[in-house]
């Protein structure tokens, strides 16, 4: 966070004083501030819960979406979502509303290893307040998961790489953590969360077995993912693929000349035949790479739509879910092959998995 961030930061919490209040007594409070990332401060008193809802408020969309999958069937609850479709969960700053809502709510989920990096703070004086705070990133780590984040030249950070959920394995990993964590806070429905759990996870594994059939019908030297920035190396991972980026994993630092000119190189050098456009970040430094290439008499398409990266699409739609959002990137990137000329195979939609692709996705027109 730089100090520009960092001041603003401050001058919000100071607007509102009770959760001051509750950074007041964190230098008091050892115990508190051992707690690990998962562990709240206190236990929370389901008893004095306001109204006798059991309030949570979700960061990102796929938190969101993941929430209410896992809540089905659950009453007096209440889930309050903070960002929306499209949005760059990188460089959102949480308003006085998002921190009053934070304020109230027994459990705040999130999606973690700094993801949503201009939190911190606020999220410190919830833990220290006894609010519930959850990093759905936290059990990938522990399980071991987790990659080490890249600079676009290639360098290793000393930070954890933020996107793993673009593998649904460590989904299934974060869905049942999560389920547990939900059943902690609210035992009388802890069989409903775990059912919905158990449920998703199924759903989930055959949603990999059928991207990774798909993904791995392009010859293992074309698999080449080029974006914006550098979200897609758990999907890579997961599938057989290899990345390249014109920026590192945050969208905080704009790409420079130098960045895109060594993307261009990268593009030519292995005859890359499709770059693509991130739904959440600007198209420019994509369309840069594909103008600086036509300039050296190379040629270059981009995908046949946007790939979905830090954020899904608008709720109600095929790409507002978690399950379409990673079979809408399948298919784009598939059919994006196709249309250049590639060899690729889109398996058939298994008959049980919802929801199931729209009819305008299924195919396109080249």
């Amino acid at each position: 966070m730089n100090n520009r961030h960092f001041f603003w930061l401050i001058s919000l919490l100071l607007a509102v004083p009770w959760l001051i209040m509750g950074c007041g007594r964190q230098m008091n409070n050892p115990a508190a501030a051992q707690a690990t990332e998962n562990e709240p401060a206190t236990v929370p008193d389901a008893a004095a819960r306001q109204d006798g809802l059991f309030r949570i408020v979700t960061t990102t969309t796929q938190a969101t979406d993941l929430t209410k999958i896992l809540t089905q069937g659950v009453s007096d609850l209440e889930i309050t979502p903070l960002m929306g479709a499209g949005v760059d969960p990188h460089l959102y700053q949480p308003t006085e509303a998002d921190i009053a809502a934070m304020n109230r709510a027994d459990m705040v989920i999130y999606s973690g290893l700094h993801l949503e990096g201009q939190f911190d703070a606020v999220f410190a004086a919830l833990r220290e307040q006894g609010v519930r705070v959850y990093s759905l990133g936290q059990p990938v780590k522990e399980a071991g998961f987790i990659i080490g984040a890249f600079e676009a030249t290639g360098a290793l950070l000393g930070a954890d790489d933020p996107h793993f959920w673009f593998d649904p394995r460590n989904w299934e990993v974060t869905t049942l953590d999560l389920a547990a964590a939900l059943a902690a806070m609210d035992p009388d429905n802890g069989e409903v969360y775990e059912g919905n759990a158990a449920a998703y996870t199924a759903q989930l594994q055959l949603l990999y077995t059928w991207a990774n059939e798909g993904m791995r019908t392009v010859p293992e030297g074309q698999r080449y993912l080029v974006t914006s920035h550098d979200a897609f190396q758990y999907f890579g991972a997961a599938f057989g693929w290899r990345m390249a980026a014109i920026q590192g994993i945050s969208t905080e630092a704009e790409a420079g000349v130098g960045d895109i000119q060594g993307t261009v190189n990268f593009v030519i050098d292995n005859q890359i035949p499709v770059l693509f456009v991130e739904s959440s970040i600007s198209p420019n430094t994509i369309q840069a790479v594909q103008s600086a290439i036509a300039a050296r008499g190379g040629q270059v398409r981009l995908g046949v739509r946007e790939l979905y990266s830090d954020a899904m699409g608008e709720p109600g739609t095929f790409g507002g879910t978690y399950i379409g959002m990673i079979a809408a990137n399948v298919l784009t990137i598939l059919q994006s092959y196709q249309c250049a000329g590639v060899a690729v195979t889109i398996p058939a939609w298994p008959a049980s998995l919802t929801p199931v692709p729209p009819v305008q996705m299924s195919s396109v027109t080249c």
